[in-house]
């Protein structure tokens, strides 16, 4: 009987491709806790972490039994970009289902300063601020505006930023700074007042 413990990432996803459900288990038990972690550092709910990571390892069996998973040496690289696509479609989700109208109740929910949580028009400067940091982000190139997003919308570190994609801290870290400088550069180009 072969020590499960002692094979790597890749041989246990063969052995589970074979039927080995011990070699599945020996995976699960070596990134179940950092996975978790990662996952719940994200949602900040017990619950909706729970389903996430339940989703993560349903597609994760899914992809190796359907021969589809390509050995390289980097399983948790590829469970970490699982996990973290399936918190980006979470999100998407629910800031659609999140959606609220005034027209259904008589007070005026979006002005009424006892429910704000800042004055209408910090708030609006606020949102104004997002809109244009969005409009920017756009003109930034892909690997500098996912990192971008995950730092500062995502509240990722920069070490959990460099597992997600799959680069060293420090690729991350420069990505980060030449973003910014480009974000800089573009607000005063285009005279758009930023705290970046």
């Amino acid at each position: 009987m072969t020590n499960l413990s002692m094979l790597t990432d890749d041989e246990l996803v063969m052995l589970y491709q074979n039927n080995n459900n011990s070699a599945f288990d020996e995976l699960l038990g070596r990134y179940k806790d950092k996975l978790y972690t990662y996952i719940y550092f994200n949602v900040h709910d017990e619950d909706t972490a729970n389903d996430v990571f339940q989703e993560t390892f349903v597609r994760v069996i899914m992809t190796i039994q359907q021969g589809r998973y390509t050995a390289t040496g980097k399983f948790y690289s590829w469970l970490m970009r699982i996990a973290r696509n399936q918190i980006i479609d979470l999100f998407r989700v629910q800031k659609n289902e999140n959606t609220v109208s005034n027209d259904d109740v008589d007070v005026d929910l979006f002005n009424n300063i006892q429910l704000a949580d800042m004055p209408v028009e910090n708030q609006m400067i606020s949102e104004q601020t997002l809109v244009d940091v969005h409009r920017l982000m756009e003109h930034l190139p892909d690997n500098q505006r996912e990192i971008v997003v995950m730092r500062y919308f995502q509240n990722l570190s920069f070490k959990e930023i460099a597992e997600a994609t799959g680069v060293g801290i420090n690729t991350a870290l420069g990505r980060m700074r030449y973003a910014i400088l480009n974000m800089r550069r573009m607000a005063e180009e285009h005279q758009i007042a930023l705290t970046i």
